[in-house]
C-alpha cells in the first residue's frame, strides 16, 4: 500500500476510534478553536508538536518551517503570529528547536547553490554561526557544534519574537518560551524560561 493510501486508511480508523471514545469530539471540534499556545517549530517530520507534547487537536496553533526560524518581514510566519496574538489571544508562544536539526547542520556546511530557496532560508543561521564562531569552534565539528547552534538559534528566535511589534503592542503580551527537543530521548529542555515580551533573554550556558 502506498503512503497516501495508508494515511487515508489510518484516518478512517482514527475518526472511528475518536467517535467511539468521545462521541461529542467532532461536535466540539467544529465549534471553532481557542488554543492558548502558539507553537513555532521545525518542519522536521520527527518533531510533530501535538505528538511530542501529548496535546489534543485544538490545543496548539502551529507554524512549522525549516529550523524554526522567525523573520518579522516574512508574511508567512508573521501572519500566523498576528492571528495568534490579535485574534486568538494566545497566552504563550513556544519556539521549539531540536537537536540533530538538518537545517542547522546545513548552515554549518558549505554553500548549497543547488538549493537556492533553502540557502536563503538558512542565511540567518549562517550569520548566527558567524557571530558565535569562537564558541562553536571550541566544540567538535558535526553533532556537538550543530546542537549548540540549534540552542543559540532558539534563543535568537525568542529574542526576535519578544521584540516584534505584534507581540509588544498586544494588550496582554504573551509569554515567550524557548525549548529544544531531544531526538535521542524524546524530552524537551527549557532554554529560555517563560517571560513577557519585554523581558530580556539570557543565553543558555
Amino acid at each position: 500500500m502506498n503512503h497516501p493510501k495508508r494515511m487515508l486508511v489510518r484516518n478512517v480508523a482514527w475518526s472511528s476510534e475518536m467517535a467511539h471514545l468521545e462521541p461529542d469530539f467532532f461536535d466540539r471540534l467544529k465549534q471553532g478553536q481557542s488554543p492558548r499556545v502558539l507553537w513555532i517549530g521545525c518542519s522536521d517530520s520527527r518533531v510533530p508538536a501535538e505528538t511530542i507534547t501529548h496535546c489534543d487537536p485544538g490545543a496548539l496553533f502551529v507554524h512549522r518551517n525549516i529550523a524554526n526560524l522567525f523573520d518579522p518581514v516574512d508574511d508567512n510566519v508573521g501572519s500566523v503570529l498576528e492571528y495568534a496574538v490579535s485574534v486568538l489571544g494566545v497566552e504563550d508562544i513556544v519556539v521549539c528547536g531540536h537537536y540533530g536539526c538538518g537545517g542547522v547542520l546545513a548552515a554549518l556546511g558549505p554553500a548549497l547553490p543547488q538549493l537556492p530557496r533553502v540557502s536563503r532560508r538558512i542565511a540567518p543561521l549562517r550569520a548566527l554561526a558567524c557571530r558565535h564562531g569562537a564558541e562553536l569552534e571550541q566544540l567538535p565539528a558535526g553533532a556537538p557544534r550543530g546542537d549548540r547552534l540549534a540552542e543559540l538559534n532558539v534563543i535568537a528566535q525568542v529574542r526576535a519574537i519578544r521584540d516584534c511589534e505584534i507581540v509588544r503592542a498586544a494588550a496582554r503580551p504573551p509569554r515567550v518560551h524557548g525549548w529544544i527537543f531531544g531526538l535521542h530521548d524524546g524530552r524537551i529542555q527549557v532554554l529560555a524560561p517563560a517571560e513577557a515580551a519585554q523581558a530580556p533573554v539570557e543565553l543558555a550556558a
